[in-house]
């Protein structure tokens, strides 16, 4: 039985009753739970994004190419039912421990939610400064 904890973050609500996640592993620690199948994350299907809108795919994966640590995302879809309460949003940030492929923990993480909206805030007003004004 392999076992892994990761963070997983709510990208969207569909049809009002599904749950599409991202997990989120650090490039590189994949370790003993990749096999050779395209398979990582004890079992969940590891497929790169071909950049097109990730609304219309069924899962893949992705790494952060923006200077910060590399990041391998992929789309795990549950029931919005089977999430905390109070954590049925969009945004919101999860434990997650699997075991074998399948979601076996799920903890609400408001905490580093917040801290990961102040980012990435912080980070857009950044950006905005260096735009030149355009008269």
């Amino acid at each position: 039985m392999t076992s892994a904890t990761v963070t997983a973050v709510l990208d969207r609500i569909a049809d009002d009753s599904v749950a599409v996640l991202l997990l989120e592993t650090e490039a590189g620690d994949e370790g003993e739970d990749n096999d050779d199948h395209g398979n990582d994350v004890d079992g969940i299907e590891d497929e790169t994004l071909d950049g097109e809108d990730t609304e219309a795919d069924s899962g893949g994966a992705t790494e952060a190419d923006d200077g910060e640590d590399a990041t391998k995302r992929r789309q795990l879809d549950l029931d919005l039912e089977s999430l905390p309460e109070n954590g049925r949003h969009e945004g919101a940030v999860f434990e997650v421990v699997l075991e074998d492929g399948a979601v076996r923990e799920m903890r609400y993480r408001p905490d580093e939610e917040t801290d990961r909206r102040d980012r990435l805030q912080d980070r857009f007003d950044r950006l905005s400064d260096r735009l030149p004004d355009r008269d």
